[in-house]
């Protein structure tokens, strides 16, 4: 567990405050992208994009996508291509900066496709049934200054959730995320994975690019907030981010992609990316926690397209 002083969020939310603001290429892997997908893209979504790999290749079209911590819009926008216009594609990001640098250009990405499918959401990628936009409009009419006020709005938040959620269960395709589930904090993640399990489909599957340890951080890396805003110090040990996706009820578990080369080295722990592919079984009978054996760990391979940073820009 991190230390009771840092407050994880606020620790993450700061950071990629500052990176929408300005590329910040401490917080990247090298990934290489189809090219041909990132034409229409305007180049400060590009250099402002923060990830360890491309789960958009694995997107099909006519889809329905979801991408958990879409930051500045880049996986959306190619997913957006890839789908084409019977497809749609979800943002779900929390960070107002991000959330902005993705809207604002929303509008001329979809005239330079001739058709508008994406929508960015703000929310909590633990907490996908709260819309946050919402919350904000209830808020500005509703400021809190008792505790019947936060009674009040815990209340209000509780019915957003149930009458109008951010994502409604059983409706997504794909959920796509790159690097982002490392970043919620250790307390949040069997909710998180729990969420993912809900918004799919029956047969939908998750396909997620992530930074994993070679085993667990130590307390003492946990409570360094650059390092957790970087990556580092929420990473899952390999084996139990693949058990968090059986746990949760997920199936056909799969490490599609492994880095053969470590990320980063600290304290003799290696941190590599992995991207994981996962599905909801067909059936919504499915027991949760019965495929807690159901998933294979590759060996360490080059993963095609993707190189961690050294001393490389990201693409």
């Amino acid at each position: 567990m991190p230390s009771p002083s840092l407050d994880v969020e606020s620790a993450v939310r700061e950071r990629y405050s500052q990176a929408a603001q300005a590329q910040e290429k401490s917080l990247c892997c090298s990934v290489n992208y189809d090219r041909r997908w990132l034409e229409i893209i305007p180049q400060e979504i590009v250099d402002r994009d923060y990830g360890c790999g491309d789960p958009s290749r694995h997107v099909r079209s006519g889809e329905v996508v979801l991408d958990l911590g879409s930051g500045g819009g880049k996986i959306c926008y190619i997913a957006a291509q890839v789908v084409g216009p019977i497809g749609f594609v979800i943002g779900v990001d929390c960070n107002d900066d991000m959330l902005d640098l993705a809207r604002r250009h929303r509008h001329a990405v979809g005239d330079r496709l001739g058709y508008h499918n994406v929508d960015f959401r703000k929310g909590r990628i633990q907490d996908l049934a709260l819309n946050l936009d919402l919350l904000d409009e209830f808020l500005a009419a509703n400021p809190a200054r008792s505790v019947a006020d936060w009674l009040r709005i815990d209340e209000h938040a509780e019915r957003l959730r149930e009458e109008r959620p951010l994502v409604a269960g059983d409706t997504v395709d794909v959920i796509v995320s790159n690097c982002v589930l490392n970043l919620v904090r250790q307390t949040a993640r069997m909710q998180l994975f729990a969420e993912m399990f809900r918004v799919l489909k029956p047969g939908g599957r998750a396909v997620i690019s992530d930074i994993v340890a070679s085993r667990d951080v130590p307390r003492g890396l946990q409570a360094n907030p650059d390092l957790w805003s970087g990556c580092v110090s929420g990473a899952f040990r390999e084996d139990r981010f693949l058990a968090a996706f059986a746990d949760a009820g997920f199936i056909s578990i799969d490490v599609i992609e492994r880095q053969a080369e470590t990320w980063q080295t600290i304290d003799d722990i290696d941190f590599r990316s992995v991207t994981v592919r996962a599905f909801k079984p067909q059936t919504n009978n499915y027991v949760v926690g019965s495929g807690s054996t159901d998933f294979e760990v590759l060996p360490a391979t080059p993963s095609v397209g993707t190189s961690c940073c050294k001393s490389k820009e990201c693409c």
